[in-house]
């Protein structure tokens, strides 16, 4: 029998409406009164479990497919910016709001911002940075000893939001706003308040708000006002010290504002003002949210297993000795086990839930005609937990990703942290040291216990997934040294 005879037949190319889709769609709006942003992460996953996978959304006048296959993922994510952007809505959303720097522009804009915030996160340049991040976490241990002491109940949303914000300011911009002593300092208040209202705005298919303001959109106008002030001073002191201090000749950009600065004011650029400071912006957030969120989604997988945190603490104390933190970039490179309990927590509690891209041009997806400005929405969470992925999915296996996992199934492309292809997140080598820092520190210092019921920890979209609360209790080890 020939090769031809014996291929197998090839499946009927299928279109949106040959998917099933959830009930309840009604005329120009479809589906959008069944979606709550705060939760649309679940509703997606639920009606992935009913309906199977893909299937049909209309959002708006938005036709959308829902996904959570692997190598399409992979293939797409390769395939931007040239054939597929992100979520159409965004851009415009974040432009109104001035958010509209790396994380939300395309195409050539995309390639001269993605070149220079690569080069200045390179992880490479974390040498000279790493003093200062030891003495933010250093700041942090002092913070929560003096808690465990007073027997106080830390909200540790807001405790590793604080130690984010600060660690990303000093590496960024050149400053440091020690929101861990500063009880006065709301500039973490303000940034929190912007990226649930900039997933409800892209969620909707039509700004609302420019004809009906509801008070959260009034809420928004003043926090956004704060933000901007805030940036703007931030890039004022940046500008004098560039004048104040300047750099000897060859001597590279101190920090990624002195840098965007440098590419500013160069003849000819591109690289405008305005740009600088919606790159400020977008920086705050995301290396506020998503690492902070990373590490407050591993507490309640600790605080269930007290054995484990015994061996770790053994183990940090071995790595630490006394120190109060890692001492060193050297000191890091041993403590594979502990950045990868918050790889395991957010494979179980991805803190990004899905990626949206927008088809440029007409496309075909495996079996599926997919018309152009059709969205696609890959959900992290069941490509993560698929046992033909990892072997014991639902279970809390941090060796795993540490090179001593149980045998079977083990995809880490199907754990997409950081996301996948040219618009893979630049700051992944900041969280991947902030995780190491924070983690070890904890553990060699402290017990961690919920004080409250697991169960009443919701997850909150907000952009990012974020815990609803997280109130904990620290109780110090017997052989904690005192902060010096």
């Amino acid at each position: 029998m020939s090769d031809a005879a014996s291929a197998p037949a090839p499946r009927p190319v299928r279109t949106l409406r040959d998917l099933p889709a959830p009930p309840g769609e009604w005329p120009v709006i479809g589906h959008l009164l069944r979606v709550d942003p705060t939760k649309v992460h679940r509703s997606l996953e639920d009606w992935g479990r009913r309906l199977g996978m893909p299937y049909r959304l209309q959002l708006g006048p938005t036709p959308a497919v829902v996904l959570d296959d692997v190598e399409l993922f992979h293939r797409i994510a390769r395939e931007r910016p040239q054939r597929w952007i992100r979520n159409g809505r965004i851009l415009p959303v974040s432009r109104e709001m001035g958010l509209d720097g790396l994380f939300s522009v395309e195409g050539d804009e995309w390639v001269v911002q993605r070149r220079l915030i690569m080069q200045s996160l390179n992880a490479s340049h974390f040498r000279g940075f790493f003093p200062t991040l030891h003495e933010v976490t250093r700041r942090l241990h002092r913070r929560w000893h003096r808690a465990a002491e007073r027997g106080q109940t830390l909200e540790m949303g807001d405790e590793l939001m604080r130690y984010t914000v600060d660690v990303t300011s000093a590496l960024s911009f050149g400053e440091d706003p020690n929101t861990i002593e500063r009880e006065g300092n709301r500039i973490q208040q303000h940034l929190a308040a912007v990226f649930p209202m900039l997933m409800k705005r892209v969620l909707l298919p039509w700004p609302v708000w420019h004809w009906v303001k509801t008070p959260a959109d009034r809420r928004l106008e003043r926090d956004l006002a704060a933000v901007h002030a805030y940036v703007g001073e931030v890039v004022e002191r940046a500008r004098a010290r560039r004048r104040d201090a300047p750099r000897e000749p060859g001597e590279p950009p101190r920090h990624v504002l002195e840098a965007m600065l440098d590419a500013c004011d160069a003849p000819g650029s591109d690289f405008t003002e305005a740009m600088v400071r919606a790159n400020v912006l977008t920086l705050l957030l995301a290396g506020e949210d998503t690492t902070a969120h990373s590490l407050a989604w591993t507490l309640p997988f600790l605080a269930a297993e007290p054995a484990r945190q015994t061996r770790l603490h053994e183990r940090a104390v071995s790595l630490l000795g006394d120190a109060p933190v890692a001492a060193s970039l050297e000191a890091l490179r041993e403590l594979d086990e502990f950045e990868a309990l918050a790889t395991e927590a957010t494979r179980l509690r991805p803190v990004v839930a899905f990626l949206i891209v927008d088809a440029i041009g007409d496309e075909r997806v495996g079996d599926l005609d997919v018309p152009a400005g059709t969205r696609l929405i890959f959900l992290m969470r069941p490509q993560a937990t698929n046992p033909a992925h990892f072997h014991d999915p639902q279970a809390f296996r941090p060796e795993r990703w540490a090179g001593a996992g149980p045998a079977g199934a083990h995809e880490p492309r199907a754990h997409n942290q950081f996301g996948a292809g040219p618009r893979v997140c630049p700051g992944r080598h900041l969280a991947s040291v902030e995780m190491r820092m924070v983690l070890s520190m904890l553990l060699r210092h402290f017990e961690v216990g919920l004080a409250c019921d697991p169960a009443s920890i919701e997850e909150v979209c907000a952009f990012t997934v974020m815990p609803s609360r997280m109130p904990v209790r620290l109780r110090l080890r017997a052989d904690a040294p005192a902060p010096h």
